[in-house]
């Protein structure tokens, strides 16, 4: 293997980090910016409001995309497989 292997591997590994981590970010994000605009409208600015909505709205972010994240890391997996088995 190769340096340039090496590299395509890792930046293949590298966008499937960014892939896998990407639904639950967004759905946080989003979460927290309503949280944040219902404080600011209602002047309500307690501290630990953010925390459990966001928490489980992550949680079921993670459930709905699971099917897709599986699907994902598989295709990696077979993808390695396949570079190590062609040595």
């Amino acid at each position: 293997m190769n340096g340039a292997e090496v590299l395509d591997v890792g930046r293949d590994a590298l966008w499937l980090t960014i892939q896998l981590c990407l639904p639950a970010l967004i759905v946080a994000l989003v979460v927290g910016v309503a949280i944040g605009l219902f404080q600011a409208l209602t002047q309500i600015q307690e501290q630990t409001l953010v925390y459990a909505p966001k928490i489980v709205a992550v949680f079921v972010s993670l459930l709905l995309f699971l099917p897709l994240m599986g699907a994902l890391l598989g295709g990696f997996m077979r993808e390695i497989a396949a570079r190590i088995a062609g040595m």
